[in-house]
């Protein structure tokens, strides 16, 4: 969180005030009890199931921009990111598929979507820039939390050597969402 935090103040103060609701977002999206398991302890099922899930909530915030963003760097946004998270969850999919396996519930998985329903709740909220400029800075911060579990967490965990290629492709896609997320925020501000 402190490097998020470090990242977030690089930006500006007037852009802090932006991202606040990104950095909250990121807090309520990842915060699990304190007695909860490791995510580093995930087995592959588990951990493709929270990838299935993150995935599905970032194309949920996206449909949430369609329908209320008339900018069209974050309506073009919005669509790269529906058709990427839909065609990562594809390949999981077909590859648990061919595996004959099924991605496994967990706790990370049934936090990440209980608390996205608050960031979309607050997300649905708003209006105009200040809904462009939520929405940007709840992306920034999203893929730098997924990135961060994923590289840190997840891949170095990852027993089966197809899903840690899948995985490994899929945040070199995120890791440029990231970054486009990041240049819709400072053009936002």
């Amino acid at each position: 969180m402190k490097k998020l935090i470090s990242e977030v103040q690089k930006l500006g103060n007037e852009t802090m005030k932006v991202l606040t609701l990104g950095v909250i977002s990121f807090g309520i999206a990842f915060s699990v009890p304190a007695a909860a398991e490791n995510p580093a302890e995930l087995n592959d099922l588990e951990i493709a199931h929270v990838a299935y899930s993150a995935d599905n909530i970032d194309i949920k915030y996206a449909h949430l921009a369609l329908a209320l963003s008339d900018n069209p760097d974050v309506r073009k946004f919005a669509e790269t990111m529906i058709r990427d998270h839909e065609a990562v969850n594809k390949a999981a999919l077909d590859l648990l598929g061919k595996l004959g396996a099924q991605a496994q519930d967990n706790f990370l998985s049934q936090t990440l979507n209980k608390n996205s329903e608050k960031i979309i709740t607050d997300l649905a909220a708003l209006r105009g820039v200040e809904f462009d400029r939520a929405y940007a800075a709840n992306e920034l911060a999203y893929h730098k939390a997924v990135n961060e579990l994923v590289e840190h967490s997840f891949i170095p965990n990852i027993e089966n050597e197809e899903v840690k290629a899948l995985f490994k492709q899929g945040l070199e896609i995120f890791k440029a969402h990231e970054g486009h997320a990041e240049m819709m925020v400072r053009k936002l501000k």
